[in-house]
């Protein structure tokens, strides 16, 4: 109950999700405080923060409750199918677009796996935040608490829609960006074209930057500029016609980012069949 008081920030938020009446909770932790002989919560009226020595009390008693959750789900995966529940973490556009439209499949495969999707373009902590499985794109950087697989590659394509070609004409080499209204992301200063023996960073600008894969596919539709996507988010629109590819005979990428596809997750699920399965399935999909 104290752990559960912590991740939901509060005791009545804490009850909710224990299904057990907010008194208990206080009462429970009160009484935890009484037998440890010091304040693990401070208490306002307004809210409840975590003391140092509640802080410390916390990693170890989270630690304990997922060795046990852990052990439980060893002998899930020690069936002869996945079982279990699953919590996984992939990138929003990502997820939209190429996961998404396969999880049917994969719950159908695997019946006795509850999947809990989690679909976020943020970094985040596989512990703390209780994930099994992270899928990335891009290099991730190396850490030694997790355990990194290759998935796949995909490419980035430079676009435009058929009707921005029409009343602006077709960039035949990567200095011709110069002269278009080219949508970038907020963190993207320059596109890097190779080729077998060149290497060009194009500074590319424009009206617009955003945060948002998907905002800038949408404003390349509407014939407004021209953008740097991957292919697993506009290989359809290319192929229907309302996307022309250009400068193909280029590899590009903004900057040197990687174009890899990777599953991260904890050593601890070395071997889960569960983890192991949705890896499987993404493999499948982005191949």
């Amino acid at each position: 109950m104290f752990v559960e008081t912590v991740d939901a920030k509060g005791f009545s938020s804490a009850a909710r999700n224990l299904s057990v009446a907010t008194s208990s909770v206080t009462r429970m932790v009160d009484s935890l405080e009484s037998e440890l002989g010091t304040v693990l919560l401070n208490r306002s009226t307004r809210q409840i923060t975590i003391s140092d020595a509640g802080m410390a009390y916390y990693m170890s008693a989270r630690k304990i409750l997922d060795s046990v959750v852990q052990a439980d789900e060893k002998i899930k995966d020690s069936q002869d199918e996945p079982s279990g529940p699953l919590r996984v973490t992939v990138p929003t556009a990502f997820g939209r677009f190429v996961i998404a439209p396969h999880i049917g499949s994969f719950l159908h495969s695997h019946p006795r796996v509850d999947l809990d999707l989690v679909l976020s373009d943020e970094i985040i902590d596989l512990f703390t935040q209780r994930i099994d499985l992270s899928i990335r794109l891009g290099s991730p950087a190396p850490n030694e608490e997790l355990v990194s697989r290759p998935l796949g590659l995909f490419r980035r394509l430079v676009v435009a829609s058929p009707d921005y070609i029409k009343q602006y004409g077709r960039p035949q080499q990567p200095a011709d960006l110069l002269q278009h209204q080219c949508l970038r992301f907020s963190s993207q200063l320059v596109w890097t074209f190779l080729s077998e023996d060149e290497e060009l960073r194009i500074p590319v600008a424009g009206k617009l930057k955003t945060n948002n894969v998907e905002v800038i596919r949408e404003i390349v539709l509407s014939g407004h500029g021209i953008a740097l996507l991957p292919d697993w988010l506009i290989q359809q629109d290319i192929n229907g016609g309302k996307m022309i590819s250009l400068l193909t005979s280029y590899q590009v990428n903004p900057n040197s980012s990687s174009a890899a596809i990777s599953a991260l997750y904890l050593p601890n699920h070395r071997g889960s069949k569960r983890v192991n399965a949705f890896i499987d399935f993404v493999r499948e999909i982005v191949k």
